[in-house]
């Protein structure tokens, strides 16, 4: 039958589906609820090399087994690092769903961590840092990110510092996997052309001598901020401002998401429509909310020309001062539609169904229907978008910046000029 079904392993693996008839495919994927922010700082980037190494070979499969055998029925699968999780997931034919649960599964379980390959995936990652740091509108948000919070996890880049990752021992992996992945950690998901009752027999088979485990404590998150300067001889000037915002679990989350949407959430946007299609100081502009579970950020990215550097800030701090004061019914509809119609066709994509599903048992422990989340986004009114936004923007800046910035303003600079 069609629907979302939670049922839990004795070790404690929850395993939930999204039965979809009409389509032909599957979408399995085990997300772990451990990343970057679960890491020693002796080991940053070890989560994110340990998700490069659970492909390079098992008891069963080699690196090639494993590319060959998903490849050979045309599936795709594939895996990426968050601060927060880690997740590996695979889309298939409905037929092939055994074969990508057999697969993910044994990655999970028995991958053997060879020396060679981990030399060779040790280079990859560096490669991967390299790339990263050469392209400024990437980079500069690790630089954001380790000024909101400096000197603890939540600051920490996901790729990790090469001086690390080059010499990372494979004990050392191992013993992150072993406290980290967990059952009692993990959600098994699965979204599209299966059965429940078939996804569970499956997760029954493969998973159920998995050790429980527990979900790891991390330490809080004490945003600080403050300002990163990184002069290079660039074309535009790479800019992220941004203030300490709401967790999942706050009252405010919908509001943020609604701020966020109004502020800097696309070409009706006042970002985009003040400064790129008034002003034309830049090219590309927009804000975003970042969520975890005890605190987040919310953030302006903006990149322009040296030349107009030194009234780009002036000129966003403005709609930032004004922003509380001046909202009007409008455009708060228009954010709140824009969200409801991303929520809505998130649900045609089994994939992100699937996703969805498992990040909202890690986060809220609970599934959270469509309907409610619509109806959470139509409550959130002009009064709670004031709220937040002086919330937000009382806090202390962030500022990260690269490319040639003679002309951009001084981190007190700008916090004069946010001053209300």
């Amino acid at each position: 039958m069609n629907g979302k079904q939670v049922s839990t392993l004795p070790n404690g693996l929850r395993v939930v589906t999204d039965t979809i008839t009409t389509v032909e495919t599957v979408s399995v994927g085990v997300w772990v609820g451990a990343g970057t922010r679960n890491e020693p700082h002796e080991i940053n980037g070890v989560a994110h090399l340990l998700e490069h190494m659970a492909f390079k070979g098992t008891n069963r499969r080699s690196a090639a087994d494993i590319a060959r055998e998903i490849e050979d029925v045309g599936g795709q699968i594939n895996a990426y690092t968050s601060r927060e999780n880690t997740a590996y997931y695979a889309k298939v034919l409905k037929g092939d769903a055994p074969l990508a649960f057999d697969i993910l599964a044994d990655i999970l379980q028995n991958s053997v961590f060879d020396e060679k390959e981990l030399a060779r995936e040790r280079a990859v990652v560096l490669q991967e840092i390299g790339q990263s740091r050469d392209t400024p509108d990437d980079i500069i948000f690790d630089h954001f990110q380790t000024t909101a919070y400096p000197d603890q996890p939540l600051g920490r880049p996901v790729l990790g510092l090469p001086e690390i990752v080059e010499t990372m021992p494979r004990d050392d992996i191992m013993a992150y996997m072993r406290r980290t992945y967990g059952a009692k950690a993990m959600v098994l998901a699965a979204a599209g052309n299966i059965e429940h009752e078939a996804a569970l027999a499956l997760a029954k088979s493969l998973f159920g001598d998995l050790a429980p485990g527990s979900r790891s404590e991390v330490s809080p998150g004490s945003y600080r901020g403050g300002g990163y300067r990184e002069e290079r001889d660039l074309e535009q000037v790479h800019l992220v401002l941004g203030f300490p915002a709401v967790g999942y679990h706050d009252d405010d989350f919908y509001a943020a998401n609604v701020l966020s949407s109004l502020f800097g959430g696309g070409m009706s946007s006042r970002l985009f429509q003040e400064i790129r299609e008034r002003k034309g100081l830049v090219y590309s502009i927009y804000s975003f909310a970042s969520f975890y579970a005890d605190c987040g950020l919310f953030s302006i990215y903006a990149g322009t020309g040296p030349d107009s550097a030194s009234e780009l800030t002036p000129a966003i701090c403005a709609e930032i001062r004004r922003l509380p004061d001046s909202l009007n019914a409008a455009e708060i509809a228009r954010a709140r539609n824009q969200l409801k119609v991303a929520t809505l066709m998130a649900l045609e994509s089994p994939s992100t169904r699937c996703e969805q599903m498992a990040q909202q048992l890690l986060i809220f422990n609970r599934l959270i229907p469509a309907d409610e989340q619509i109806a959470r986004i139509e409550a959130v009114d002009m009064a709670a978008v004031s709220r937040v936004a002086r919330r937000i923007f009382a806090g202390p800046p962030t500022v990260a910046a690269i490319g040639p910035l003679e002309n951009l303003a001084r981190y007190d600079e700008i916090g004069k000029c946010l001053a209300y």
